[in-house]
């Protein structure tokens, strides 16, 4: 399996608006209904991507820590599940449950959402301010399976931490990499 890189949306862009099916709630979901007041995390994700397992617990860990600061993360998932039923709808609200995911896992199945956000793989970060204006888009941190860095957060900590602070981000943004997203064959 390839390691993709993430396609580094334009900062400036506005959020593309979307509605979904939470796989936990079972509601749908928009996102002007999930935002944050200060900043919200959309993070694509999937079940069985190494990389993903490898940040699952930080995700929850962030997300916690952010939530009294008016920052909301939501997790899409919009993998062909045909052909990975690991990663289907049922599944998807087991991994939530198993994880302990205080946020949304919502399923992007026509791929569009993933099309409009230009994500390319899982995980895949994009950080928007309370205008829904891209501020930060790329890794998470350094750590990787198996090159023993860490898994601490600390790129998107600190792009939370500029938008909190009305600081501008003045830190190089690195793409993220992880397991490309499982695209729909026509």
């Amino acid at each position: 399996m390839a390691d993709t890189l993430s396609n580094m949306m334009p900062l400036g862009t506005q959020a593309p608006d979307f509605t979904l099916i939470d796989t936990v709630s079972n509601k749908t979901l928009s996102l002007n209904e999930l935002k944050g007041d200060q900043a919200t995390v959309i993070f694509f994700i999937c079940n069985h991507c190494p990389f993903v397992i490898h940040v699952n617990k930080q995700l929850v860990t962030l997300a916690s820590d952010y939530k009294a600061k008016g920052v909301n993360c939501i997790a899409i998932s919009s993998n062909d599940v045909e052909n990975y039923p690991q990663d289907a709808p049922d599944k998807m609200k087991i991994t939530a449950k198993k994880e302990g995911y205080i946020f949304p896992y919502l399923y992007d199945e026509t791929q569009a959402v993933a099309h409009a956000y230009n994500a390319a793989c899982t995980p895949d970060f994009y950080v928007f301010d309370a205008n829904h204006s891209l501020k930060y888009r790329g890794q998470l941190d350094d750590s990787r399976p198996g090159n023993a860095i860490p898994v601490t957060g600390q790129d998107i900590r600190h792009a939370l931490d500029c938008i909190i602070s009305k600081t501008d981000n003045l830190k190089p943004q690195k793409p993220s990499i992880g397991c490309g997203i499982k695209w729909i064959k026509a």
